[in-house]
């Protein structure tokens, strides 16, 4: 999951998603409330750690935190100078993602084919949209961690890419690799802030409208392929000016598509969300 927050258009939403602990996830989150701090201080350390599946959380987010930190450089890198491959993986492996969400629907009624197109459009329209540029102030850091951890949660939909269209992905990229702890700090609080409540809105919208909200997650999944297309002309790796070009055009601007390899590379991230979402299957059974 550290992995892919950490690349502009993957959601690490998607990878708890096909790996079987996405809804563990959202419960244990949930469970992080006022009243789960009483119990610590009522009933014990024990209790409280109980109550919030804390074994779960912490192995968890340190995963998280330890692959963001240890991979910022190496993505940062294979985003500079092998973006085109990069992309490639990431998009064979969300193709794999939209077939397999798509058949946990138990019906697929005209409901769920409308919020599917739904969620297809609103991220379209957040892969073509126009970024802005904002000052980095403490408020603007806050308020970017909410909204970007909203993102990572949601499979589909990129904090980095939503980060990225504020303005903000090399600003809070750039701490991660400088160490700017107090930057760092203030993103973390926003972070947890737009956790716990969205975590809350999503549980509700997954117990009362299940097939509905797996129809827009999945829509959101279909519309990210636009932003993890591998083919585009402006290949920065940051998604300026996104304008996506069919193989053989980019092998006349750039000289060379790397057609076998970005296939090759589809396809293994095709087989590994198979991989996960057998592990995860033989996980749940056990």
């Amino acid at each position: 999951m550290g992995a892919a927050d950490v690349v502009p258009g993957v959601s690490g939403g998607t990878i708890a998603f096909i790996s079987g602990i996405y809804e563990e996830l959202l419960s244990s989150i949930r469970a992080c409330t006022p009243l789960a701090l009483v119990s610590l201080f009522r009933d014990g350390p024990r209790v409280f750690w109980q109550r919030i599946n804390g074994t779960f959380l912490s192995v968890l987010f340190s995963g998280i935190l330890f692959s963001i930190a240890t991979l910022a450089h190496l993505i940062v890198y294979l985003l500079e100078f092998q973006a085109l491959l990069l992309w490639s993986f990431f998009f064979g492996l969300i193709v794999a993602s939209i077939l397999f969400i798509w058949r946990q629907l138990v019906s697929k009624g005209p409901g769920e084919y409308m919020f599917f197109l739904l969620g297809l459009g609103l991220a379209l329209a957040s892969a073509f949209a126009t970024q802005v540029q904002l000052e980095p102030t403490p408020w603007l850091v806050f308020g970017a961690g909410m909204l970007a951890i909203c993102a990572m949660i949601l499979p589909g939909v990129s904090g980095s890419f939503i980060l990225l269209l504020l303005g903000m992905y090399s600003v809070v990229l750039g701490a991660v690799n400088a160490g700017d702890a107090p930057l760092l700090a203030i993103f973390a609080l926003g972070c947890g802030a737009g956790l716990v409540l969205f975590s809350h809105l999503l549980s509700w919208l997954l117990s009362r409208f299940h097939g509905a909200t797996l129809a827009l997650l999945t829509g959101f999944l279909a519309g990210s392929l636009a932003m993890v297309w591998p083919w585009r002309e402006s290949d920065s790796g940051h998604g300026e000016g996104l304008n996506l070009l069919a193989p053989s055009q980019y092998a006349q601007m750039a000289g060379d598509a790397q057609l076998p390899a970005a296939l090759g590379l589809m396809t293994v991230g095709f087989i590994l969300v198979l991989l996960l979402e057998y592990l995860g299957g033989r996980q749940a059974r056990s």
